[in-house]
C-alpha cells in the first residue's frame, strides 16, 4: 500500500506508482548507485542499463529493473535497487517532492544462459564457465580471435571487446565504443552480460518459422588471469507472432530458434509457463480465465479471449472516432536443455494491444420539464478519460468556467472505475436554442461539444452532444385590427416564440425602410408590433365594391427569420366609403380612382378607360388608376331632377379582342341646381356688410402631423411624441361639423401651457388675433390648404407650423 510499492518477480524488480497519488504531476526517475550518486534516467539510459518505465492499469506508472541492471548491488543470490522519484506540479520540477524506494530481491539459482526480452531491450547473460564455441559456426570463426587478441593482451580481467556478426562483415568494438553506441556490457564474478536496445545499429530482423525476430549475433571476449576467453552472446526476441481470430488473442513463439541453438543437436523442454503482468498462472488459474497454453514440437502458443481477466481496456481514438483497445502484458518463460549450453532460461515480456474497436457512447436525455432543466448523461467512459473543455456556440470553455455559461457538470464514478458525465443546463440559459415547433409546443435544443483528454498519452477527442426537449409552453402572437377613415391598422401582441419572426405582406418584407418608402407606419417596441397602411396603397387587397362601400383587406404574415417558413397569418378587412374614391369639385372636375379587385388577376390598371375609351388614367399604380376629367367630357351622361343635376360615367376594362367589359365601376356626381328668378330692384347705396356674432355648436379636431405634407398624422399609440428643441411641429385644425361649404374656419387665439389644462400657468401665445406672436424668436408659419382626396372643403381647415420650445424659469427647465 502507499503511493510507491515494490514487488520481486524473479530476475526483475517492479516498482509501482499509484495513479491516484501521482496524477497530474511531472515525474523524474533516478537510480542511486552504491556510492549514493543518483543517475537520472532517460529513454536511452534506461534501455542500456536494464530499466523500463511504462504504464499499467490505465494510469499507474510501472518501473522495472533487471537483476543485472547497471546500478543494482549484487551480493550472493540477492540484488538491491534504489530508486529516487521526484514529483512536481510544474514541468520545471520546482518544489518537487522526493520519494526514495529501495528494494532487495532474491534471485537464483542462475542458469548457464539467461535471455530476457523486455519491451525496450534484449538482455543475455552467460556463465563464464561455458564450453568453447563450435568450430565452423559463422559467429565463432577463428577470425574473431584474430580481431580480439592484440587488444586482449593489454586489458584487465574484464570484458574488453565484442564482435558483431553482420551478413556482410564483422565489426569489433572496444568496451568504451560499445558503451558509447548504447550497448550495455557488464561482468560479475560468474557471468558476462550483454544488453542491446531495440534501436541498436547492429540489430538484424530474421525470420524463424514465419515469425520475425530482432536478433544480434555477437561474441564477447574477456580476460581472466592469463587466459583470453570468448563467449557466445547471441540474443533474439520475437517482434511479432500475434494474431487475432474470433475475439481471441493468439501469440505464437517458435522453439529452439536457430540463432540461439547454434551448435546444439539435442533439446529437451524443462519448463514452459505463462502468465500476466510477470505473474505465472497455474493451470487452474488459466482455465478459469479461459487461457490456453499449447506446447507443440516446434512452437509455444498462448491463447486468451479479448477482454479476459488480466488485461484491461484503454481508450483510443481513430479518425476522430471514440473507441478502445484491449491491452494485456503477457509473460512467457521457456527453459530447455541442450547438449551445448545445458540449461537455457528464455523469458519474454510481451505487451499486446488489440486493434482499435469503435465504441458508441450513450447520450441520455433525462431532462426535467417541470423544473425546466436540461439534464444529459454522456458515457460510460473508461477511467483514463477526463472531460476538460466544452465548446459552446463556438467558444471553448474550461469545465470550471462552464457554470458562467449556465452549464453544471457532474462526474459519476462507478465501482469498476468507469465514469460518466452529467450536463445540466436551465431551459432559459443563453446556450439553449428555443424554437417554435407547432401549435403550443416549443423545442429546447442543447448543442454543445465536449472535449476529452486521454491519460497518460494526452490525446484529445470530442463528443458532440445535441439533445432536444419539447415543452408545451409556446405563446403565439395575437392581433387586433381596426380601420379609420383612411387607414387599416394591425396591432400584434408578441408571444414567446416570435422574437425572430419577420413581418411580410405577401412576399414583401416589411422593414422600417420599406414602410417609410410607402408612407406606411411600422412601430415595434418589443412587446407590440403596430402596422398602419393607407386605404389606397399597393399592398391592400380590394375584394369588392358596392354602393355601401369598398371592402379592403390587409394580409400580414409572420415568417421564420431563418427559414422564411410561414409561422402566423393575420388580416384585417373593412368597408370604406365610396366617397374615398371620388371627388366632385365645384368647377365640374371629377377625380375618380378605380381599384383592382382580387378576382380579376390579369387586370392591367393602365388599360382602364372611361366610356369614351380615349379617356385614360392620368395616374397608374399596380392596383389603382386615377382619372381626372370634366363632367362635359369622356362620355359622361347628365340627368336632372328638380333640385340636382347628376353626371354619370363608369370605369371599364376590356380584355383584348372582347367588347364586353370584365370590370365596371359606375360613379356619379350630383350638383344642386341654382335657381334664377326675375326681381325688381332699384339702385340704392348698400350699407357695408356686417357680421353679427352668434353662438352655436362646432365640432373641431386638432391633430399633429409628422411632415409638412400633412399626409400622416400621429396615431394614439405613438403619443407621447418626443421632439428636439426648434424641431418643427405641424398642426392642423379642422371643422368637422357642420359640413357647410359656406362656412370658413378662422383661428383667433392659440396658446401653449405646461400641462393638459388649458388654463394652467405659465402660458405662451402662439397666435394672437389670428396672427403670429411677434415676440416669438421663431414665428408661427401658416400653410395653404388645397383641395385633395382628403380635403373636400379647404376653407374648413387651418394648418400652421410651430418650432419646438420648452418653458424655463431663469436657467431651470420647468416640468409638470
Amino acid at each position: 500500500t502507499g503511493p510507491v510499492t515494490s514487488e520481486c518477480l524473479g530476475n526483475l524488480l517492479r516498482v509501482t506508482l499509484s495513479a491516484e497519488y501521482f496524477e497530474d504531476k511531472y515525474l523524474s526517475f533516478s537510480v542511486v548507485d552504491q556510492s549514493g550518486v543518483a543517475w537520472e534516467l532517460d529513454e536511452a539510459m534506461a534501455s542500456q542499463c536494464g530499466y523500463t518505465v511504462t504504464y499499467s492499469n490505465w494510469s499507474n506508472i510501472e518501473f522495472r529493473a533487471s537483476a543485472l541492471s547497471c546500478h543494482s548491488h549484487l551480493e550472493r543470490d540477492v540484488f538491491t535497487v534504489t530508486l529516487q522519484i521526484k514529483a512536481s506540479r510544474t514541468p520545471d520540477m520546482k518544489n518537487a517532492a522526493t520519494h526514495l524506494k529501495s528494494a532487495t530481491c532474491p534471485y537464483g539459482p542462475w542458469s548457464p544462459r539467461e535471455v530476457v526480452c523486455e519491451s525496450n531491450y534484449m538482455e543475455v547473460s552467460v556463465r563464464k564457465e561455458v564450453p568453447q564455441t563450435v568450430k565452423d559456426f559463422i559467429q565463432d570463426e577463428p577470425e574473431d580471435w584474430t580481431l580480439a587478441f592484440p587488444e586482449a593482451k593489454v586489458r584487465e580481467a574484464s570484458i574488453w571487446q565484442i564482435v558483431f556478426h553482420q551478413p556482410e562483415e564483422k565489426k569489433a568494438l572496444l568496451v568504451s565504443d560499445a558503451w558509447s553506441a548504447g550497448y550495455g556490457l557488464n561482468t560479475t564474478d560468474t557471468r558476462v552480460l550483454l544488453r542491446i536496445p531495440y534501436t541498436a545499429e547492429q540489430i538484424q530482423l530474421v525470420e524463424d518459422q514465419g515469425i520475425t525476430f530482432s536478433a544480434v549475433r555477437s561474441s564477447t571476449f574477456y580476460k581472466q588471469r592469463w587466459m583470453i576467453l570468448m563467449v557466445d552472446t547471441a540474443v533474439a526476441c520475437p517482434v511479432d507472432g500475434v494474431d487475432y481470430a474470433n475475439r481471441t488473442i493468439i501469440w505464437t513463439v517458435p522453439k529452439y530458434i536457430q540463432l540461439l541453438s547454434a551448435g546444439a543437436t539435442s533439446f529437451k523442454d524443462v519448463l514452459v509457463e505463462a502468465g500476466v503482468d510477470l505473474h505465472k498462472l497455474s493451470a487452474k488459474e488459466m482455465a478459469s480465465r479461459r487461457y490456453v497454453l499449447l506446447n507443440d514440437l516446434n512452437a509455444i502458443t498462448v491463447k486468451m479471449p479479448i477482454g479476459a481477466e488480466g488485461g484491461y481496456y484503454k481508450t483510443s481514438v481513430s479518425s476522430g472516432q471514440h473507441g478502445a483497445k484491449y491491452t494485456v502484458n503477457l509473460f512467457l518463460e521457456h527453459q530447455w536443455e541442450d547438449n551445448k549450453w545445458g540449461l537455457t532460461k528464455y523469458t519474454i515480456i510481451k505487451e499486446i494491444e488489440t486493434p482499435f474497436e469503435q465504441v458508441e457512447l450513450a447520450i441520455t436525455n433525462n431532462s426535467n420539464l417541470s423544473a425546466r432543466l436540461m439534464n444529459v448523461t454522456v458515457g460510460t467512459f473508461l477511467p483514463d478519460v477526463e472531460l476538460v473543455n466544452l465548446i459552446i456556440e463556438g467558444v471553448t470553455v474550461a469545465v470550471p468556467e462552464a457554470v458562467q455559461h449556465g452549464c453544471l457538470i457532474h462526474e459519476i464514478r462507478h465501482a469498476n472505475g468507469s465514469k460518466a458525465y452529467v450536463i445540466q443546463v436551465p431551459f432559459d440559459a443563453p446556450s439553449i436554442k428555443k424554437e417554435y415547433v407547432s401549435t403550443d409546443m416549443r423545442a429546447y435544443t442543447l448543442n454543445v461539444t465536449l472535449v476529452f483528454i486521454i491519460h497518460p498519452i494526452s490525446e484529445t477527442f470530442t463528443v458532440p452532444v445535441t439533445t432536444v426537449s419539447t415543452v408545451k409552453d409556446a405563446v403565439l402572437p395575437t392581433a387586433r385590427g381596426f380601420c379609420d377613415g383612411r387607414n387599416l391598422h394591425l396591432i400584434i401582441t408578441r408571444g414567446n416564440v416570435d422574437q425572430n419572426w419577420l413581418p411580410f405582406i405577401s412576399d414583401w418584407h416589411l422593414t422600417p425602410e420599406a414602410a417609410q418608402k410607402y408612407s406606411y407606419s411600422l412601430r415595434d417596441n418589443g412587446s407590440h408590433l403596430a402596422i398602419s397602411v393607407p386605404f389606397l396603397s399597393s399592398h391592400v387587397r380590394y375584394e369588392d365594391f358596392h354602393a355601401s362601400g369598398i371592402k379592403a383587406s390587409l394580409h400580414l404574415t409572420l415568417k421564420d427569420g431563418i427559414t422564411l417558413a410561414n409561422r402566423k397569418d393575420f388580416s384585417i378587412s373593412c368597408r370604406f366609403s365610396p366617397s374615398e374614391l371620388i371627388q366632385c369639385l365645384p368647377n365640374g372636375t371629377v377625380v375618380i380612382t378605380a381599384v383592382k379587385l382580387v378576382g380579376i388577376a390579369d387586370l392591367d390598371t393602365s388599360l382602364l378607360v372611361l366610356r369614351d375609351r380615349e379617356c385614360k388614367p392620368s395616374l397608374v399604380t399596380e392596383k389603382t388608376a386615377t382619372f381626372k376629367f370634366n363632367v362635359n367630357t369622356c362620355g359622361t351622361n347628365r340627368k336632372f331632377n328638380s333640385t340636382t343635376m347628376t353626371y354619370e360615367n363608369e370605369v371599364l376594362y376590356f380584355r383584348p379582342g372582347n367588347d364586353t367589359p370584365v370590370y365596371q365601376l359606375k360613379f356619379a356626381c350630383s350638383y344642386a341646381i341654382k335657381q334664377t328668378v326675375d326681381v325688381q330692384y332699384e339702385s340704392k347705396k348698400n350699407p357695408p356688410p356686417s357680421i353679427k356674432p352668434g353662438f352655436g355648436s362646432l365640432a373641431l379636431s386638432l391633430k399633429l402631423f409628422k411632415e409638412k405634407s400633412y399626409s400622416d398624422p400621429y396615431q394614439e399609440l405613438e403619443y407621447p411624441v418626443v421632439k428636439y428643441l426648434r424641431e418643427a411641429l405641424y398642426f392642423e385644425v379642422k371643422l368637422l361639423q357642420p359640413e357647410d361649404e359656406r362656412l370658413e374656419l378662422n383661428l383667433n387665439d392659440c396658446w401653449a401651457t405646461n400641462s393638459q389644462s388649458q388654463d394652467s400657468l405659465p402660458q405662451w401665445p402662439i397666435l394672437i388675433n389670428g396672427c403670429a406672436n411677434s415676440e416669438d424668436s421663431y414665428r408661427t408659419v401658416f400653410h395653404e390648404v388645397n383641395y385633395s382626396s382628403r380635403v373636400k372643403f379647404p376653407q374648413h381647415l387651418k394648418r400652421f407650423e410651430v418650432r419646438m420650445f420648452t418653458f424655463v424659469q431663469g436657467t431651470t427647465l420647468l416640468q409638470e
